[in-house]
C-alpha cells in the first residue's frame, strides 16, 4: 500500500469506528488494524467510559488484543489506522504491540482544538512521531489525512464542551 489514496478507505473506517464508539456512549475515537494483505484483521472504538478503563483508548485496547492473536514479527507488517493521531500512551502500546506502521486521520493539534479544555480528554501535547523517534525502530507514520478532516472532526461535533 504505497499510493497515498489506498489509505483513505480504512481512514474512513476508522471515522464509522469513532461514532460506533460515541454512539455506544463512549468518546469518538476508533482504530484498526491491516494486515499485509490489506484485510482488516481487528477494529476497535474507545471504551474508557463504557468499561471505566483509563487506557481504553481504541488504539491501545485494539494493541491489547492483537498483542495476544499476533506475533511481534506479524504485526511489525501490519498497520494500524486510527481516526487521530494516537495519543503518548497508544503511541506507546504501538511501539511495544510492534506495529510497523501507523495512519491517521487528524492531528493531536486539531484534536486538542476540538476538546478544548475537556477533562474527559487532557490531551499531550506530544505528537506520535516524537514518541516513536524515541525509540529504536524506524515506524513509519502518515497522516494527517485531509481526506478525511471532515468526517473526523464532524465525528467530534458537539461531543466536547
Amino acid at each position: 500500500m504505497s499510493d497515498h489514496n489506498d489509505h483513505i478507505p480504512y481512514l474512513k473506517r476508522s471515522v464509522e469506528l469513532s461514532i460506533l464508539a460515541r454512539q455506544s456512549g463512549n468518546t469518538p475515537f476508533g482504530a484498526l488494524l491491516v494486515g499485509p494483505s490489506g484485510d482488516i484483521l481487528l477494529e476497535q472504538g474507545n471504551i474508557e467510559i463504557t468499561e471505566s478503563n483509563c487506557t481504553g483508548h481504541a488504539e491501545t485496547t485494539l494493541m491489547e488484543a492483537a498483542s495476544k492473536l499476533y506475533s511481534k514479527k506479524q504485526l511489525w507488517a501490519c498497520t494500524l489506522y486510527t481516526s487521530a493521531e494516537p495519543c503518548a500512551m497508544c503511541a506507546g502500546s504501538i511501539y511495544w504491540g510492534n506495529v510497523g506502521r501507523v495512519v491517521y486521520g487528524i492531528s493531536e493539534k486539531l484534536l486538542a482544538e476540538l476538546t478544548g479544555d475537556d477533562e474527559q480528554n487532557p490531551t499531550l501535547d506530544l505528537p506520535c512521531r516524537e514518541v516513536f523517534a524515541r525509540g529504536n525502530k524506524a515506524i513509519e507514520i502518515l497522516g494527517p489525512f485531509p481526506e478525511v478532516e471532515a468526517a473526523a472532526v464532524a465525528a467530534h461535533a458537539g461531543y466536547w464542551s
